[in-house]
């Protein structure tokens, strides 16, 4: 005889689309799943009952331990921010060596930091070249998030400004499935691809879809775990895309409801460690005030992850992504 842990729920295509609906009302994407969300035999916990019995004790005693030793370890590690924006209306309240305090005193060790306009975000690297690392915006206004990708010129403005060589990425770029096969969105992904700088991408699946099909080396982060921020969808997506990776700003009341992580998403980022980001997005000036707030909420979900997942998620994965310094 043998028993074993709760396991989580399959969840093929009629459940998950129950699941959207009530969440948010959202359309079910014409993407089936390739496989339902299982976890993999190093998550499963099957033990002889016998031998459970038999060790309980110790079990719990170390178990216990364990907690005793990292609870709060994770509050004074380092931050890798892989997701901020510093706008031309956020410079009128927070001068770039405000922000640069802010991030320090929250222990962010580097912050990927994007702007409208896009030179923007080369006044904070200026103040601090060893935090900042700029990604290149296209857009030059507000109203340009929404019609960016029926700019003709863009693509040569963008080829131009990467020749200057100090731009880490290219991002955040808004576009969904209408607009997937756009003739001026696609340039921007060769040219993303052709210097070898990851797409900060805030989509739908079917926009992933495309890139990969487009640039199949391509490197992207998809801003939010996507557009729909299930775990069954987002796994589906990291099997079909190595070079995927996905940061998980402003998901942390879905990460962690009431502040314990979800046992969902405790599997998904254990068994896909290498494929997180962490960060604030300060996609507003007012959200630079609740800076050192979301960054404890973070650190608090990823104290409660073990310590090497942990350490990947927070730090790791971003240091490999965007820098040349390698992972320490």
């Amino acid at each position: 005889m043998a028993t074993s842990a709760i396991l989580p729920p399959s969840c093929p295509s009629d459940r998950l689309k129950s699941v959207w609906s009530q969440e948010r009302n959202y359309p079910m994407p014409e993407y089936p799943l390739r496989r339902p969300y299982r976890p993999t035999e190093r998550h499963s916990c099957i033990w002889p009952l016998g031998l459970i019995q038999k060790h309980a004790r110790n079990c719990i005693l170390l178990c216990y331990a364990c907690l005793l030793f990292n609870h709060g370890v994770w509050a004074g590690q380092p931050l890798f921010d892989a997701h901020l924006h510093y706008n031309i209306e956020d410079a009128t309240d927070y001068p770039p060596d405000e922000i640069i305090s802010i991030l320090r005193d929250s222990k962010v060790s580097k912050a990927v930091v994007t702007s409208r306009p896009p030179r923007q975000a080369l006044l904070l690297h200026e103040n601090a070249p060893e935090m900042i690392l700029p990604i290149l915006g296209v857009y030059r206004t507000q109203v340009e998030k929404q019609i960016w990708m029926y700019d003709r010129s863009l693509p040569g403005r963008v080829e131009k400004l990467l020749a200057e060589g100090i731009w880490r990425g290219i991002g955040e770029l808004h576009i969904f499935a209408k607009d997937r096969r756009n003739p001026v969105f696609l340039r921007i992904v060769e040219l993303a691809a052709a210097h070898s700088l990851p797409l900060l991408m805030h989509c739908d699946p079917a926009v992933i879809d495309v890139i990969f099909e487009h640039a199949p080396d391509a490197r992207v982060i998809w801003a939010h775990a996507g557009a729909y921020p299930y775990p069954p969808l987002i796994r589906d997506y990291l099997d079909r895309y190595p070079n995927l990776y996905v940061d998980l700003s402003i998901r942390d009341q879905r990460i962690a409801p009431s502040g314990d992580i979800s046992q969902t998403w405790e599997w998904l980022l254990t068994e896909y460690s290498e494929r997180f980001l962490v960060g604030v997005d300060t996609y507003r000036t007012e959200r630079w005030a609740d800076y050192p707030d979301v960054a404890r909420k973070i650190r608090n979900w990823l104290d409660q992850l073990p310590s090497e997942v942990a350490a990947a998620i927070s730090y790791r994965n971003g240091q490999r992504l965007f820098t040349t310094e390698g992972v320490e």
